[in-house]
Parts: structure tokens; sequence; C-alpha cells
């Protein structure tokens, strides 16, 4: 396992590049996000460990980081002073562009998946969501409904036009593009704060949350009154969780009780792998979309990255939750 320490800064999210296999984005803010700027780092894989490519600056916390769907080159980040900016990784200076639309920090973001569009998705502590056109620059809907922030906004990987949000709220809602005054699907999730949600890569209804209350809970968008399973071992609030992109039921959580654990929800012992090497609160999480069980993991501190797992698998600004359920 390799890391990377961000200096003064607190992670908040890493992603893999789509395209090459060895490279992440993470960013961080100082502070945790209550005054000061915000770091976009670009990092490798090498043989000697992660390497800094590239880091950006910006005036205000970073909190997500999302990379483009059409070119290895740009990067979109979401900070504290509610807006998006497009970085092109290769050339020093300032973002290519800057949107501005949320009156609040936006806390998420995420480009789309499907061929045909080249849209993304912001979720805000504004309650809003907001769907961009990052050609024209413009915002081309903002969807209203949550009555609390929106932690994640996540487009569907096989629906065009069709993306989840989850909230402070408690809800999971989707929405579709072709009308987005109202949610397309509401649901009651948790009796807490949802703080993220993912699409199951192989199965077009499935949906999966993460919350406060411990637990993850998967959602057959279809028949919606109850969930379809619910996986426990949490000892804190669940920060992040990804499906994995190459098994149906297989998936990862990263927690604020620093530990980040993988899951296969078809067993009848579904916790396949428990991580607990961070010092801190575990905040990003993700898939190597090119490699098989490689997982990079973002602390408030540092960056690492897993190498891929054995084959036991089948196959803030101040944060309005509180991160230790009682």
């Amino acid at each position: 396992m390799s890391e990377f320490h961000t200096e003064a800064s607190h992670g908040y999210s890493v992603q893999f590049s789509p395209f090459l296999p060895q490279r992440l984005a993470c960013v961080a803010c100082q502070h945790y996000g209550i005054a000061g700027s915000g770091s976009l780092f670009i990092l490798d894989i090498s043989t000697h460990g992660l390497k800094q490519v590239t880091r950006r600056s910006w005036g205000d916390g970073l909190f997500d980081v999302a990379w483009s769907e059409t070119s290895e080159r740009l990067v979109l980040t979401a900070s504290g002073d509610g807006r998006l900016q497009l970085w092109d990784v290769t050339q020093p200076g300032p973002p290519l562009q800057v949107y501005q639309g949320h009156e609040r920090e936006v806390y998420s973001v995420h480009w789309s998946q499907t061929r045909g569009e080249n849209l993304v998705a912001s979720g805000s502590w504004d309650g809003s969501a907001k769907v961009w056109d990052i050609s024209s620059s413009e915002c081309l809907f903002t969807c209203r409904g949550h009555e609390a922030v929106v932690y994640s906004s996540m487009w569907s990987p096989h629906i065009p036009g069709c993306f989840a949000t989850c909230s402070g709220d408690g809800t999971l809602r989707v929405w579709d593009i072709k009308n987005p005054s109202f949610a397309r699907l509401v649901i009651p999730a948790h009796t807490s704060e949802v703080l993220s949600c993912d699409w199951c890569k192989y199965d077009e209804h499935l949906v999966l949350t993460g919350a406060v209350d411990c637990s993850v809970r998967g959602w057959d968008l279809r028949q919606a009154r109850h969930h379809v399973f619910e996986l426990r071992g949490h000892d804190y609030a669940i920060r992040r969780l990804k499906c994995s992109p190459f098994q149906r039921s297989v998936l990862a959580t990263c927690s604020y009780d620093r530990s980040v654990r993988f899951w296969d929800f078809v067993q009848a012992n579904p916790l396949v792998q428990t991580i607990e090497h961070h010092s801190e609160f575990v905040c990003g999480l993700d898939f190597n979309l090119h490699i098989q069980g490689q997982v990079s993991l973002f602390e408030l501190f540092s960056a690492s990255f897993v190498p891929p797992l054995p084959c036991t698998v089948h196959d803030g600004r101040p944060m309005s939750h509180n991160p230790v359920q009682s």
C-alpha cells in the first residue's frame, strides 16, 4: 500500500481516471473546508508509489472531483464558494471555465456516463441539484425538492438523462432531465442523513445508499417501498460507497470510523474484508476501472491506493450531520 500526504490540506474526494489506469485526481481543503483554499492533486501510481504529477489551487475549499468522460485531460471540481471549475491538467494556470449558479457550497459533482451526453450533475448545501452543459457553460436545469443538503449526485450508467441524489433529509431521489421539475421517484431511504449513493453497474434498477445510521441499503427502483438488503458493520457514519465496476454484488464503503470495508451483498456473510490503516476519517473512495480489485482511498491528510485484492471477493464546511451516530 502506497501513500501520498497532502501537507496541511484535508482530503475529501478521489477518483481514478477512466482513461489512464495509473492516474488519480484528489481534492482537499485547508482547515477542514471552514476557511482557506482548496487543492486539486493529480497523482500517478508508479513502482515507487504515488507521485504528484501536478497541483492546482482554488481560493475556496474543494469538496469533490470528477474526470471527464470524453477527454483524459479534463477534470471538474466542486468548491465551497458555490462554483464548479473545469481544469486541463496538462496546462498550468487557472481553470478553463468556472460555472456559477449554486447559492452555497457545492458538495458533489459527477460527469454523465452514457453515450451521446456531455452533462454534469452537481449537488449543493443550498438543497438543489443542477445539470450543466459543459460545452455551453450553461446550467440547463435546477432540480428542487430536497429539504436539506444534497450530499451526492450520481448519473445512471444505464439510463440516459437519469441521475440519483441523496440528502440530509433522509431521502433518495431519482431525476429524469426530460422532466426535471420534480423527482421521478422519492424514497425515504433512512431515518438519518444519507451521505452517499451509487448505481449498481450491472442492474439498472438497483441503487445503494449509505447513511449516518451506519448502514448501507439496496433499493430496487421498481419496488421501492422497502430495501432489498441492508449491510451493517461500520461503527460511525458511512461517508461514501462505491459499487464495483467488475462484479454485480460487490461494493466498498468508507466511514468516519476510519475504516474501509468490502462487501458482497449476495453472500450469507457479506462483509468480505476490512482495512483499518487510516488514522483519520476516510472521506474518499474509488475503484480502478482498469485493474480489478484496485481501490484508492482518501483520508483527511493522505491519499493511498490498495493493490488488487485477493480473490476472496466473489468472482467541510462544518458538517450538518454528526459523524458519530448515537
